[in-house]
C-alpha cells in the first residue's frame, strides 16, 4: 500500500475559502499601499547566498534555507572539507544561492541593481513569499506571506508618520481593532547601552532585551550576563525594565536618563517628532505606545522600529513590524540611501481575524447560486441562464450531471452555495425561475431579471 503523502512541516496547503480569506486581507492591504503611493514590484524567490547571508545577525543567518547546486555538488568539495564535516567551509562549496529571508534585503538589492532605473525617493510595495528554518508553532511557519511598504531615498521622519497612519488604515479597514503600534528607537537602545558601558555588546543587548515580553526580567538578565554584561551595568537598566506611562511620560523619562549620550538623545528627538506630529492625525482602530525595551533583532536597523501586537486576548506574537535602516543598500555598493518601511504578516493577521470571527460572510470560496441538472432540454435552457448571470457578475455554476436531486442539492450545500435555482417544465413553460435560499428553504418564482437584480 502506497504511503500516504505529506507536506514539509512547516508548510501549508490552503483550502478554497483559506484562500479566499488570505486574498480579502491582501486585496486590502493592496489597496491602501497604492492608495499611499507604493508601486508594486517582485523579486525572485532565491538570492545568491552573498545577497543574504551576513545581513541578518548570527541567529539569522541560521535560519535561512540554503539550496544546494546543481549536479554533482560534492565533486568540488575539498576532501578534507568533507571529512572533517565543517559545515562553515562546506556550505559556501555545495550551495551559492538560498531562499530570501525577507522581503528587504532583496529589496536593498533591487534598488541598487535598478538605481539608474529609479526616481528617489523610491516608494515600493510586494507582497510575495519567505523562508525561514524556524522551529514551527502557531503562527510561525517556515514558509509564510510578507506584505512589505518600503520608502528609500529620503531620511524625512513624515515616512514613519505615514507608515504608523497606514498601520492603522489597513487594521480599522480589516475591522481588525485594538491592535497596539509599538514604536522605539535603535538609537535610544545604543545610548542605553552607552548608558551602562557595554557600547561593544550592543548586538548581544539588542537581542535579548527584544525577548522581554517573551521570556521576562530575570530570563533577559540572566542571557545578558551570559553574553559578559556585567552586574553592575544591569542594576543601571532597572529604570528601563520598569519603565511605565504614557508615550510622553515614558519619553520625558528617557530624555533624562540619556541625557549624557548624544546619539540616545538623537532617538528621543526624532520620537519627540513623531508623537508631536501624530497628535494632528489622531489613530481610529490602533493604539500607539513607546516600548523602550522593543529592539528587533534584524541588525539592519538603525532608527525608529515598529511591532505591532494583536489585540489584547488573542494568542498571537506581532502581526507586523519594520523600521528604519539608514544604509542598508551600502552593503551592496550605495552609500548613504536611507529607507524605512513595514510588514504586515499576512498569515498571523489571517489567524487573528479567524479567532476573532471578523471575516464579512461575502467573503467565502465558490459560487453564489447552482443551477440544478434535471435532463438534456432543462440543462440546455440553464446554459443560456447561467452565462445571463455571469455576464452580470454574479458567480454560477451548472451542476454537469443530470443527477438524483438530493445529490445536487447535497452538493450546494456542503460547498456553502447560498443559492440554487430550479428550471423544469414549469418553469420552461413560463419562462420564470424558482429560486431556492438554502439557509430557508424559501423557494420563490421569479423571472430572471428580478432574480439578477436581487443578486
Amino acid at each position: 500500500m502506497a504511503q500516504k503523502p505529506s507536506i514539509p512541516q512547516g508548510t501549508r496547503d490552503f483550502s478554497p475559502l483559506e484562500v479566499q480569506r488570505r486574498n480579502y486581507i491582501m486585496s486590502t492591504i493592496k489597496k491602501y499601499f497604492e492608495q499611499y503611493g507604493f508601486m508594486p514590484i517582485e523579486t525572485p524567490s532565491f538570492e545568491n547566498s552573498d545577497t543574504l547571508l551576513g545581513k541578518y545577525g548570527e541567529e539569522g543567518d541560521r535560519l535561512i534555507f540554503k539550496v544546494l547546486n546543481n549536479g554533482a555538488y560534492l565533486s568540488k568539495v575539498k576532501p578534507e572539507d568533507l571529512a572533517e564535516q565543517d559545515e562553515k567551509s562546506l556550505t559556501p562549496q555545495i550551495s551559492d544561492r538560498a531562499l530570501r529571508y525577507d522581503l528587504t534585503v532583496p529589496f536593498a538589492r533591487y534598488v541598487v541593481q535598478h538605481q539608474n532605473e529609479i526616481t528617489f525617493p523610491f516608494k515600493r510595495y510586494q507582497m510575495q513569499n519567505v523562508w525561514r528554518a524556524d522551529r514551527p508553532q502557531k503562527g510561525r511557519f517556515r514558509e509564510f506571506t510578507q506584505c512589505d511598504a518600503d520608502v528609500v531615498g529620503s531620511t524625512s521622519l513624515y515616512q514613519e508618520i505615514e507608515l504608523i497612519k497606514l498601520y492603522d488604515t489597513v487594521f480599522t479597514a480589516l475591522n481588525l481593532t485594538g491592535c497596539t503600534i509599538k514604536i522605539n528607537n535603535r538609537k535610544i537602545l545604543a545610548g542605553i547601552a552607552e548608558m551602562i558601558g557595554a557600547e561593544d555588546k550592543l548586538i548581544d543587548f539588542t537581542v535579548a532585551l527584544d525577548k522581554l515580553d517573551k521570556i521576562g526580567i530575570e530570563k533577559v538578565k540572566e542571557e545578558m550576563l551570559s553574553k559578559g554584561i556585567n552586574a553592575v551595568a544591569l542594576e543601571k537598566l532597572h529604570p528601563v525594565f520598569t519603565l511605565e506611562g504614557d508615550y510622553a511620560q515614558k519619553l520625558a523619562t528617557m530624555q533624562d536618563l540619556l541625557k549624557e549620550s548624544a546619539i540616545g538623545m538623537k532617538g528621543v528627538e526624532e520620537l519627540t517628532f513623531i508623537h508631536e506630529n501624530m497628535q494632528q492625525l489622531p489613530l481610529t482602530g490602533t493604539n500607539l505606545d513607546l516600548d523602550i525595551t522593543l529592539a528587533r533583532g534584524l541588525n539592519y536597523y538603525t532608527g525608529c522600529i515598529f511591532e505591532v501586537a494583536a489585540p489584547a486576548g488573542v494568542s498571537m506574537g506581532s502581526v507586523g513590524g519594520g523600521g528604519r535602516y539608514d544604509d542598508l543598500t551600502g552593503i551592496f555598493g550605495l552609500k548613504d540611501v536611507s529607507g524605512v518601511g513595514i510588514s504586515f504578516g499576512l498569515d498571523r493577521i489571517y489567524l487573528v481575524m479567524e479567532e476573532l470571527g471578523l471575516f464579512p460572510d461575502s467573503v467565502r470560496a465558490g459560487v453564489d447560486v447552482l443551477f440544478l441538472n434535471f435532463g438534456m432540454q432543462e440543462s440546455r435552457v440553464a446554459l443560456g441562464e447561467l452565462f445571463r448571470f455571469r455576464e452580470s457578475g454574479i458567480k454560477a455554476e451548472l451542476y454537469p450531471d443530470e443527477a438524483k436531486m438530493k445529490k445536487q442539492m447535497t452538493y450546494a450545500d456542503r460547498n456553502d452555495i447560498p443559492f440554487v435555482i430550479l428550471i423544469g417544465e414549469d418553469e420552461i413553460k413560463t419562462g420564470k425561475l424558482t429560486l431556492k435560499d438554502m439557509k430557508t428553504g424559501k423557494q420563490e418564482t421569479l423571472d430572471a431579471e428580478t432574480i439578477i437584480a436581487r443578486f
